[in-house]
């Protein structure tokens, strides 16, 4: 499916963020030159396509107190990635779930991001996370440092 001008505009003002204002549609329509109403019903028909597939509010969790925050690699079988990655996805805990191929001295292929407020909470997660997936082959990699972190931006 291919986006008109005017869906791509829509899409530019939209992965800057929603404006902290009362109506932020409002504001964004006056950006485009258009009604606040004919913004929201384009939207909708933009989900309703499945080109937009959700609305979300993104947190810094390092300033709400998740400071320890690791990748979880994991060495499984690969005729049971599928099945794993569908149990670890079902933890709260974790945000990200991933399968990568392996590499001659890397052996892990799926990929869990947890976070923590503690390295303990982090080590306690993915402790129950191996017990039900029946997984015992697996490493965290804790984060030292955030140098970059920003939403995906589809076109400039």
């Amino acid at each position: 499916m291919e986006l008109s001008e005017q869906d791509r505009q829509i899409v530019r003002v939209l992965q800057e963020g929603l404006p902290l204002v009362s109506r932020p549609f409002q504001a964004l329509a006056q950006v485009l030159g258009m009604s606040e109403e004919t913004l929201i019903m384009d939207v909708k028909r933009l989900v309703d396509q499945g080109l937009i597939r959700r609305f979300g509010a993104t947190v810094r969790h390092q300033d709400l107190g998740y400071v320890a925050n690791a990748m979880v690699v994991w060495d499984v079988p690969d005729s049971q990635v599928h099945e794993a990655g569908r149990i670890m996805a079902a933890f709260e805990e974790v945000t990200h779930c991933y399968q990568r191929p392996r590499h001659p001295r890397w052996p892990f292929n799926l990929y869990t991001m947890v976070h923590g407020q503690t390295r303990e909470e982090c080590l306690q997660v993915a402790e129950r996370i191996s017990r039900a997936a029946g997984l015992e082959k697996y490493r965290l990699l804790f984060s030292t440092a955030e140098l970059k972190k920003s939403s995906m931006r589809y076109f400039e």
